[in-house]
C-alpha cells in the first residue's frame, strides 16, 4: 500500500515541480504614486524593454535600438509577444517598471529562436518600462467605439482610424510604419476567414463575450 501510494504521489510531485518552474517571476522595481489605469487583456500598451539570457546575462534585445528608438506598441494577452511577457505585463500601470524572469516553456521553448540569438531551453529576463495603457482594439468598449456603422464587424478603415486617434491622443511622435505594422498584425491574428473584416465572433476568440 505504501509503495502504491508513493507511486501515485510521485507524478504529482513532478507536476508540481514543473508548474513551479513554469511560473513567470515578477519583481516590481518602481510604481508611480498615481497608478492607473492598470493593464488588462486586450489593452494597447506602449513600452520599452530589454531582454537578457539568464544563463550569462547577455542582452539579446533592446527596444530602444529598434524602430528609431520608439517604444513598442502591442496588444496585451493576444500573442503579439511571447506568452511570458503577456503574463508579466498584466496589471501594470503607466510608469511602472518590472524585472521579470520567464521560463523556456513561456518563451521560445525547446526550439529557441535563432534569429533572435536565443538558444533552445533558454530562461529569459526582461526589464520593462510601461509608458501607456490604452483601450485596445480587443476591448468591448473599443469594439463598439470602432464599429461606426454598428454592423458587428470591424473593417480595416475603422481600425485604422481608431489607431490614428489613439496615437494622436498620447502625443508621442512615431514612425508611420508603426501604425501599418499594428494594423497588419491585428488582421493577421484575427481575420480568421480572410474576408477583410474582424467579426464580433472572431473578436470573441479572446474571451470577450459581451458582444
Amino acid at each position: 500500500m505504501a509503495r502504491a501510494l508513493g507511486l501515485l504521489l510521485l507524478p504529482l510531485a513532478v507536476l508540481l515541480a514543473r508548474a513551479a518552474e513554469e511560473e513567470v517571476r515578477i519583481e516590481v522595481l518602481h510604481v508611480p504614486e498615481q497608478c492607473g489605469p492598470r493593464s488588462k487583456k486586450g489593452d494597447l500598451l506602449n513600452a520599452h524593454y530589454d531582454g537578457y539570457l539568464a544563463s550569462d546575462g547577455s542582452r539579446f534585445y533592446c527596444s530602444r535600438t529598434q524602430n528609431e528608438g520608439h517604444p513598442k506598441w502591442f496588444v496585451l494577452g493576444v500573442g503579439q509577444v511571447i506568452k511570458g511577457l503577456d503574463i508579466a505585463m498584466m496589471n501594470m500601470c503607466p510608469g511602472e517598471k518590472r524585472k521579470v524572469t520567464i521560463p523556456p516553456s513561456l518563451a521560445y521553448g525547446q526550439q529557441g529562436y535563432a534569429q533572435g540569438k536565443i538558444p533552445p531551453n533558454a530562461t529569459l529576463i526582461f526589464e520593462i518600462e510601461l509608458y501607456a495603457v490604452n483601450k485596445g482594439p480587443r476591448s468591448v468598449e473599443a469594439f463598439n467605439q470602432i464599429d461606426k456603422d454598428k454592423d458587428k464587424k470591424l473593417s480595416q478603415l475603422e481600425i485604422s482610424e481608431y489607431l490614428k486617434e489613439e496615437f494622436a491622443r498620447d502625443g508621442k511622435k512615431r514612425h508611420p510604419s508603426v501604425h501599418d505594422e499594428i494594423l497588419t498584425d491585428i488582421f493577421k491574428k484575427n481575420d480568421h476567414d480572410g474576408d477583410g473584416f474582424i467579426s464580433a465572433r472572431e473578436y470573441n476568440v479572446y474571451q470577450h463575450d459581451e458582444l
